[in-house]
């Protein structure tokens, strides 16, 4: 959520932004309602003085037996109390009205942010790894699954419906392989604290990081009103909400395995072949909660622990900065990770890392008080895949893949394959 306050005293700076992330003039109206609320606030205070100070006036003419002027101010200070009755309703609706205004308003981008309308206005940074050449023609993912007997799509749709997958077997536990190694490179070298958080949320912590109110077609609700998590995002950085930390406390880092839920509601025709876009997937994220100062280069960190991932795994990637159009709701910032997938012959994202500044810190009203001083600030909030664990399989498979339809298992992952080297279709 952005701060009223300064978008009064930078209106052109704010439309200014908007504009770059291809939305219309907004701080006429949000000033108007904001003046509208501070008029209405001046006058209640003005009628609470008055009435503090008609009591005090009452208790003078009763002293000196003036019945008709206290008589006079008790019906004044009725009139008040009555007034400030209906006020306090109002100054409530005010407050409501303004906020529901902010919340569905995106974060502003960063003045490096590349300007562009949609993912073709993207500006690679860099490129890391070699990537394979094949002797044969390179296969997507869900035929090598389907074809060693792996990976069902079809029962999975009898179970669940379409954007489902059954892994089994072996590639059951090369996922599981992918996610426990992920985990134990952030918790051991990355300095990122392993948190096993409810994949249920309320919706003050939907709100929190940006979900509601505007993309809960997005998501899946409970019958008794939680949420089912899209992204371990939700719970890892709402820890905070509504905390005052001290500075010493920061940086929080926190990493979770979580499967995540997403209705896919805006993909209608969209990569319907494959774990590409499933309902329900594994996702390792990275959270970082911290100061103003040093969100910048928290960002660049966290980028750097998510390539870490797929250097080790021996995957070609690449990584390239996210225009204004493009962006997420929250993000000031964001870099996609795009791994190399030779069946598709195309690189796909498979991690985003985001720079929030306050902006969810504002909605959760989670702020640290920095050394020496007594006023608080909003902490600054980061969030990244690290990685999406079902498109690492699928980068796994399709990049390791041989011409007799096995996959040879990356060399970081054999340790936790049980000796297995080599993918194969049973005999």
């Amino acid at each position: 959520m952005l701060d009223i306050k300064w978008i009064r005293e930078n209106p052109e700076a704010f439309d200014g932004a908007l504009a770059r992330r291809g939305m219309e003039p907004l701080s006429a109206g949000l000033v108007a309602l904001d003046e509208k609320r501070r008029q209405h606030v001046g006058r209640v205070q003005e009628a609470q003085e008055r009435r503090n100070a008609a009591s005090k006036e009452i208790g003078k003419a009763m002293a000196q037996k003036d019945a008709a002027t206290a008589e006079k101010l008790k019906a004044e200070v009725a009139e008040i109390k009555s007034f400030l009755q209906g006020a306090e309703e109002e100054e409530r609706r005010l407050d409501k009205e303004l906020a529901d205004a902010l919340a569905i308003i995106p974060n502003l981008p960063l003045d490096d942010v590349p300007l562009g309308k949609d993912e073709a206005d993207n500006v690679e940074v860099r490129r890391i790894g070699n990537q394979r050449n094949f002797a044969f023609q390179p296969k997507e993912h869900f035929e090598i699954g389907e074809a060693l007997g792996f990976m069902d799509f079809e029962r999975a749709a009898k179970l669940s419906g379409s954007r489902f997958t059954v892994l089994k077997g072996q590639l059951a536990r090369l996922e599981r392989a992918l996610g426990q190694f992920m985990l134990d490179l952030h918790t051991s070298e990355h300095g990122y604290m392993e948190v096993m958080p409810p994949l249920l949320v309320n919706d003050a912590t939907m709100f929190g990081t940006g979900q509601l109110p505007k993309f809960s077609d997005d998501l899946f609700r409970t019958t008794d009103g939680r949420w089912l998590i899209p992204t371990a995002e939700v719970p890892l950085t709402n820890l905070v909400r509504e905390e005052i930390l001290d500075l010493k406390e920061l940086p929080i880092r926190m990493t979770a395995l979580t499967p995540c839920f997403r209705s896919e509601a805006g993909s209608a025709g969209r990569d319907t072949r494959g774990m590409l876009r499933q309902h329900q997937f594994y996702k390792v994220e990275m959270v970082s909660i911290t100061d103003a100062e040093s969100s910048i280069a928290e960002h660049e960190r966290m980028t750097a622990c998510a390539e870490e991932v797929l250097k080790r795994l021996g995957l070609p990637f690449r990584t390239v900065v996210l225009c204004t159009g493009d962006m997420g709701f929250g993000a000031q910032k964001t870099y996609d990770i795009e791994v190399w997938l030779p069946g598709q012959n195309a690189y796909r994202e498979i991690s985003s890392c985001s720079v929030c500044g306050d902006f969810q810190g504002r909605r959760m009203n989670a702020r640290y008080r920095p050394e020496g001083s007594k006023a608080t600030r909003f902490v600054h909030t980061l969030n990244g895949s690290g990685v999406a664990v079902g498109r690492a399989l699928v980068a796994v498979l399709e990049n390791y893949q041989e011409e007799d339809g096995s996959v040879t298992i990356p060399e970081v992952l054999l340790p936790y394959m049980g000796g297995l080297t080599r993918i194969e279709k049973p005999e």
